[in-house]
């Protein structure tokens, strides 16, 4: 990445500072070392370094395994005219593909006794500083142009700052002290044929190859200021036998005269999938953790598929960098854990953006005589007014599809003077491809008369980059009102000038009516003003955040997690119906918090962008009032699992903890729970102080894992009723679940672990809590393959808990034998009021036996409720509605024929009991009951979805 290898090239000198002066007593050993060697180590130590951007993925990476080859096409001079376009729109290719090594091979051309001047060019994102990175790494490792006995990479950014005039020779030692005085650099023969220069962002320099700018100069020893010693070396004046290879940005093609140029090569990304395929093998396969290996490669299936359909993710692959960023989501969307370090996806998008812009500016251009420091503004800020504007306004009307004629008068149709336009030039050209690309899904968010007129329209190649910029541009406050633009300029000039007022007015006060202070009071006020209408746009900020984040149409949508891994993944299956027409952007509120956060303002402010602390606290309040606003309404699972991602997003733990106190209830049923997303709200409520409980922690058909336990252990720990039905956890889970149950500050009261495959050895290991716990009062084991052993086991321990009240273990297969044992123990309990005992293979002899043994042998014992049926004996039961509610919600899941089967018992004991009847209206409520039953076994029968009644 670019901003990384500039900054390996401007620290390389303090490194070899500091080595110098531990070594200067030893110095003697260095003599029998070749300095090339040491050049070798030391350039391979520092370009071995990886970015912290790359840390993220685990350190199980190297720049060997991951580094995947970018097609490079060399080009003749006369096609550089006709470059300057997407690289989106490169398909097929006249041009021969070569490598770097075969760039410096002669040519015909060639004369002897003169070096090749190499430049290499390309788009932002299509890998130029990548390449440099792998060339210097294989140089070091004698794998690539090794006839080259030394390369000296500088980077032209830290060249530019540099003001005094030095000579090639002093440039050189100053970056790279063990060559000074080497002979390669004599001048003296033909040695500087060995030697190769690199000079990576040869657009950051202002070259001037005129005379009468740039001396002629041959001596490797005269000092010169630096720009004029490498225009020297391009000359072929200075050193003509050395070889320089040059990187640069489209836009700073013509800097360099043609005539010094022997070969041009354009980097042209990724230009076909099964390039794609193979970045993305090396990123998400090759790791030391097997565990994940098998997740890791259906990802790449997936992502091959995606690719293969010419989607427009392909399109945005086309350019290494969104092969980063997609890699990176993915890993942040699956293979999130705890011992990782944190991450968010706003860090991420914000960690992409420093990686390809990173000190990066935008210069006036070609032809100015200024210095390059008088003239050059951020790169990052320039995108944020142009393209943000436009993400912006895509946002606000709901589209994300956009004209030519829309980009023209968004990015660039105010600008008036020489220089902006020479700026919107270089932007264009470099910059505007990395972001915006023709819409290949054609018809897709695009209205009707756009395809009428056969417009060619483009989209943001990835499409939460769109709402990463619009947040960006919101928060940044570029969105300004007129009225807000004024009052800031003529607050800030009257702030500047209030001392001298308050100096003129002591001066005039012994001359001037009083009447007249009035006016000057006035005017020391509106500062005060300005600050009024500053803090009512922040609070419109936070109103746009909770307003965005639960709008109405978009409430059962998937939730923002899951729509990030469609847009890389694609939909393989049937579609989700869209409740609404218009585009969901909910990851847009998302984005606005996730950038308050401290960590994504410092990489921010490295980009040239600023966000104020007082902007960060003046939202931060607005926004805590607006989400308690919201969350006293009911909403869906959906629309609370986004704002838990948002509060993780945030990462401020105090207003974490203010908007969850508002909340007593965390329903999650249904969400397709992943690591990430346990890890979210394991570290939301992690936030809440010690005294905080929710009363309820819904998690059912979540598709819960043991391992996701695991990442959910602090966040049971804070809830009194667990809900964890109708998921995958096997008997290796209630490990985790015993050990919460004997953990002292655990406290929960009510655990359902209905419809998971628990086991009998499971459940015994589950009741093995129960002597030593002291809050659980209602235990369901509904369908979890407890059998008869399980049962025994669990009766025999249940005398040692004294405070469970209720027990399912309703559809158990539980035999005769095993349920009354249980319900004679349950009896004898001081405690348990209910136990459930339905769909389980019971005889009538032996229900009528449980109701009898309901009834307690001793006064001083309660009657316990067995609910074996819709009846007792020849009376309905007072349970029967949650009996047939509980069998009609989850019998699709069920096995059909054994509840197809139980429901025939019931229509038995129905009938039974409706002859015992002599009432009119018991008979009446009988028919009625059957008839609920009956609408059910014809609903199994005819493979019906449950009704929602």
């Amino acid at each position: 990445c670019s901003y990384f290898l500039q900054s390996v090239m401007n620290s390389f000198i303090t490194s070899e500072k500091i080595y110098h002066l531990k070594n200067k007593n030893t110095s003697f050993y260095f003599l029998s070392i070749d300095p090339i060697e040491i050049h070798k180590r030391k350039l391979f130590l520092w370009f071995s370094h990886l970015p912290q951007e790359e840390k993220q993925f685990g350190g199980f990476f190297s720049p060997e395994t991951m580094h995947v080859d970018p097609l490079i096409l060399e080009r003749d001079a006369e096609e550089r005219a006709g470059l300057l376009c997407s690289p989106f729109q490169t398909q097929t290719h006249c041009n021969r593909s070569v490598t770097v090594e075969q760039l410096f091979q002669h040519t015909d051309t060639w004369s002897e006794g003169r070096g090749l001047n190499v430049l290499i060019y390309g788009a932002v994102g299509t890998g130029k500083s990548t390449v440099v990175r792998k060339l210097v790494l294989d140089w070091c490792a004698g794998t690539t142009l090794s006839h080259f006995q030394l390369l000296i990479p500088f980077s032209c950014e830290d060249l530019s700052q540099l003001s005094k005039v030095t000579s090639l020779r002093d440039l050189v030692s100053r970056k790279y002290l063990h060559l000074k005085k080497h002979p390669l650099l004599s001048g003296e023969g033909n040695q500087a044929k060995n030697v190769l220069f690199l000079f990576n962002g040869m657009e950051k320099m202002q070259l001037d190859f005129r005379i009468g700018a740039s001396e002629l100069c041959s001596d490797p020893n005269e000092g010169l200021p630096p720009s004029v010693v490498v225009v020297n070396l391009l000359r072929k004046y200075l050193l003509p036998e050395t070889s320089i290879l040059i990187t640069t940005r489209l836009s700073a093609l013509d800097c360099i005269p043609q005539k010094y140029v022997t070969r041009y090569a354009q980097i042209c990304g990724f230009n076909d999938p099964s390039r794609q395929r193979a970045y993305f093998t090396s990123r998400l396969l090759k790791q030391s953790d097997t565990a994940y290996n098998q997740e890791a490669q259906d990802l790449v299936e997936l992502l091959y598929l995606n690719l293969q359909r010419e989607s427009q993710l392909a399109a945005a692959c086309f350019l290494p960098s969104y092969c980063w960023l997609t890699c990176a989501t993915l890993h942040f969307l699956h293979f999130t854990n705890t011992k990782a370090p944190i991450r968010t996806l706003t860090g991420i998008y914000t960690s992409f953006l420093r990686l390809n812009f990173g000190g990066e500016v935008l210069g006036t251009g070609a032809g100015t005589n200024m210095p390059i420091q008088e003239h050059q503004s951020s790169l990052m800020l320039y995108v944020v007014r142009t393209v943000g504007k436009l993400a912006f306004e895509g946002v606000t009307y709901k589209r994300t599809s956009f004209s030519e004629a829309e980009l023209e008068q968004w990015i660039g149709g105010k600008t008036k003077t020489d220089e902006e336009l020479r700026q919107l030039a270089m932007f264009r050209t470099d910059v505007l491809d990395f972001f915006l690309a023709p819409s290949i899904e054609s018809g897709k968010c695009i209205s009707q008369d756009l395809r009428e007129n056969n417009e060619r329209q483009y989209v943001f190649a990835v499409p939460a980059m769109q709402e990463y910029l619009a947040a960006l541009y919101v928060v940044l406050g570029e969105n300004k009102s007129a009225l807000e633009k004024l009052t800031n300029k003529v607050s800030v000039a009257i702030g500047q000038a209030s001392e001298d007022v308050n100096a003129l007015v002591n001066i005039f006060s012994k001359f001037i009516p009083l009447r007249i202070f009035a006016v000057f009071n006035l005017l020391k006020l509106f500062p005060k003003l300005y600050e009024k209408i500053s803090s009512l746009n922040k609070g419109s900020i936070a109103r746009t955040m909770a307003a965005e984040l639960f709008r109405t149409e978009d409430s059962y949508n998937e939730d923002v997690l899951d729509q990030v891994e469609q847009s890389l993944l694609g939909v393989h299956g049937p579609q989700q119906q869209q409740y609404s027409e218009r585009q969901p952007f909910e990851l847009y509120p998302i984005f606005m918090g996730g950038l308050l956060h401290y960590g994504n303002r410092v990489l921010l402010q490295q980009l040239g962008c600023s966000i104020q602390s007082t902007t960060v606290a003046q939202i931060t309040r607005a926004i805590r009032k607006y989400l308690v606003r919201e969350l006293n309404k009911p909403q869906p699972p959906e629309e609370l699992m986004d704002l838990l991602v948002l509060l993780y997003e945030f990462q401020n733990p105090r207003l974490t903890a203010e908007v969850l106190t508002s909340i007593r209830a965390i329903r999650l049923t249904n969400i397709r729970m992943t690591s990430l997303k346990c890890f979210i709200l394991s570290s939301v409520l992690s936030c809440t102080p010690a005294s905080y409980y929710l009363e309820e922690l819904d998690l059912s058909s979540c598709l819960l894992t043991n391992d996701m336990l695991q990442m959910l252990w602090p966040a049971f720990r804070q809830t009194y009723s667990l809900n964890l039905q109708f998921n995958i956890l096997g008997p290796e889970s209630c490990s985790l679940l015993r050990d919460l149950l004997l953990d002292p500050r655990s406290v929960i009261r009510s655990l359902k672990l209905c419809d998971n495959p628990l086991l009998e050895s499971g459940v015994q290991i589950l009741v093995e809590a129960l002597p030593e716990n002291q809050s659980l009062t209602n235990l369901s084991l509904m369908h979890t393959g407890l059998g008869d052993e399980g049962v025994l086991d669990m009766a025999k321990r249940l005398q040692q808990h004294k405070r469970l009240q209720e027990l399912n273990v309703a559809y158990n297969n539980i035999g005769d034998d095993a349920a009354l044992f249980l319900v004679d123990a349950c009896r004898e309990h001081p405690s348990i009021q209910t136990v459930h005992l339905y769909l389980n293979p019971l005889s009538k002899v032996a229900k009528q036996s449980l109701y009898a043994q309901g009834v307690p042998r001793s006064h001083s014992g309660q009657r316990v409720k067995v609910l074996a049926s819709v009846t007792e004996g020849t009376d309905l039961s007072e349970n029967w509605h949650p009996i047939l509610s509980v069998i009609r919600e989850n019998a699709s899941s069920w096995d059909q024929q054994h509840v197809i089967q139980q429901l025939k018992v019931f229509l038995e004991d129905l009938e039974w009991g409706h002859q015992q009847q002599q009432s009119l209206w018991k008979r009446l409520h009988f028919r009625r009951v059957e008839k609920g039953v009956r609408k059910i076994l014809k609903m199994l029968e005819n493979n019906l979805p449950p009704s929602k009644k």
